[in-house]
């Protein structure tokens, strides 16, 4: 089995079945298929090949998933990439992954258009064609000859950037068995069907999006409902107008929404599975949002993008007493371990390195054979998140070895961040963690070194990152500092600098 013949089956099996619902369409199964088609072939014509990649830079719109699917279709590679990336963000990932195709939507189109001057890859845009830039609707208008897809599950189909400590994205190469392998656990975890209506609003570029919520609403042939964006007013709306069954998002998007002062006049009594990931909502959390959504049915989901994702589920009645857990056992597909520095199991309620195994985990790096080794280990995935299981075997995460800062379920990775920040002509060194948000779980901030004065140390620097990295990773909060601690070799020392954020934050 893989992807493509997934949607090809639907197409046979419930041709008129609602496929896609955006605010502008409804397609069918059958008209999904199709398309796909009629872009395949239109790439093919545009001389894509097998093994071709192709980055998708477009929000959660019809087309993404067209493209995507064609891309598999014809076995090449799909690259979604986050719609919020600057042109320096994209051309890195370009440069990287040697792709030979590159989309983008529209109202993106500002951030990619300058892309053309220095890369000679075909570029495609949905709306009118502009120069080199073809047009979508162009592909669309092709023959819809059947284009046959013989992929195993154990080639390539994908690739998803995600950023690390060292400040260069890293690119995680999936096969079609990883994807099947996760949105099979969600399809039966979270016991989804044809008859299910999900909700795709947060960025399909996630892997949790889109393998865990886009895969298995494919798996099973149930309904994807698509918004571009998120907003709490439009979450409230499109789940009580469309009946949505499944939705997957941030606890910020939790937390916002059920803020919203016209929450009671929208029905929300479709859901069966609000499930977040990315950061853990409290015990007081809960309590609010499942008190304003009138649900039982909130759920947590663990993992991380190379382990496809999947790790753990705190399901929904566990929450009254392990809210802040991230459950107790493995998703299915999946085991987890706790381990030390030697790779052996801790004792109960000792700290440990989560580690994962199961089929869902990616194939390895892109072009990164030594870090691949250093994250795979017989078998098993070493994720950097430090834990301890409790008397009652749930786990709660304490720590992360790669001091990522999760805002809004979004990674914002510190170094990445610094290493624009300190080209900044009056700064001399800049250090930025994550400090405790009542909403975004996290907020970025930032200590500086000066070496020379600076009148407004805010706007100084977020002028300066902007267009340099994207919105989201810039830091909400600066402090001048007179020199940053380290250690004797000169290590930075990040410990020090959250503890007196959170105690100034606390005062």
């Amino acid at each position: 089995m893989n992807l493509s013949t997934l949607l090809k089956v639907h197409a046979n099996k419930q041709p008129d079945h609602e496929a896609l619902v955006s605010p502008n369409e409804r397609v069918s199964y059958q008209e999904w298929d199709e398309r796909v088609n009629r872009i395949a072939n239109g790439l093919r014509n545009l001389g894509f090949q097998e093994g071709d990649k192709l980055i998708i830079h477009l929000p959660n719109v019809p087309e993404f998933l067209y493209l995507y699917m064609a891309a598999i279709r014809l076995k090449g590679l799909a690259i979604p990439i986050n719609a919020k990336l600057t042109q320096p963000e994209i051309q890195y990932i370009i440069d990287h992954s040697e792709a030979q195709f590159f989309a983008t939507h529209e109202l993106l189109f500002e951030a990619s258009k300058g892309l053309t001057e220095e890369n000679k890859l075909t570029f495609i845009k949905t709306g009118e064609a502009d120069g080199v830039w073809h047009s979508i609707d162009q592909l669309l208008s092709e023959e819809a000859t059947a284009v046959d897809c013989d992929a195993t599950e154990d080639d390539e189909v994908s690739i998803l950037y995600t950023s690390g400590t060292t400040g260069k994205p890293k690119g995680v190469v999936f096969t079609h068995r990883s994807i099947l392998t996760v949105s099979t656990m969600i399809s039966i975890e979270m016991t989804m069907s044809e008859h299910s209506r999900v909700l795709h609003m947060m960025p399909l570029s996630h892997s949790a999006p889109l393998h865990l919520f886009m895969g298995a609403a494919l798996y099973t042939g149930a309904t994807h409902v698509l918004a571009p964006t998120f907003t709490p007013d439009l979450l409230l709306q499109m789940v009580s107008h469309e009946k949505v069954t499944h939705f997957f998002g941030a606890p910020v998007a939790y937390l916002l929404s059920a803020k919203q002062p016209n929450i009671d006049e929208f029905d929300l009594s479709s859901m069966e599975y609000w499930v977040y990931g990315g950061a853990p909502l409290g015990q007081n959390e809960v309590k609010f949002v499942k008190e304003k959504f009138k649900t039982d049915s909130l759920w947590c989901v663990y993992g991380l993008t190379e382990a496809g994702p999947s790790g753990t589920l705190l399901k929904a009645e566990e929450h009254a007493e392990k809210a802040g857990s991230i459950g107790r056992r493995a998703a299915l597909n999946t085991e987890i371990r706790l381990v030390d520095e030697q790779g052996q199991d801790v004792e109960q309620g000792e700290p440990g390195e989560i580690v994962l195994r199961g089929e869902g985990n990616m194939k390895g790096y892109y072009k990164a054979p030594e870090k691949t080794a250093e994250t795979l280990k017989d078998g098993w995935l070493y994720t950097g998140d430090i834990a301890v299981q409790d008397e009652d075997g749930y786990y709660w995460v304490i720590d992360r070895k790669k001091d990522v800062i999760i805002s809004g379920g979004v990674n914002i990775y510190p170094t990445e961040v610094e290493q624009a920040l300190v080209q900044h002509a009056s700064i001399e060194d800049v250090a930025i963690v994550g400090i405790p948000h009542a909403e975004w779980g996290e907020t970025a901030k930032a200590f500086v070194v000066l070496n020379e004065p600076v009148s407004d140390l805010e706007s100084s620097c977020k002028a300066f990152l902007e267009g340099r990295v994207a919105d989201y990773k810039i830091p909400k909060l600066y402090a001048e500092v007179e020199a940053l601690p380290r250690n004797a070799t000169g290590k930075l020392l990040r410990n020090q600098l959250r503890d007196s954020a959170e105690e100034m934050t606390s005062k």
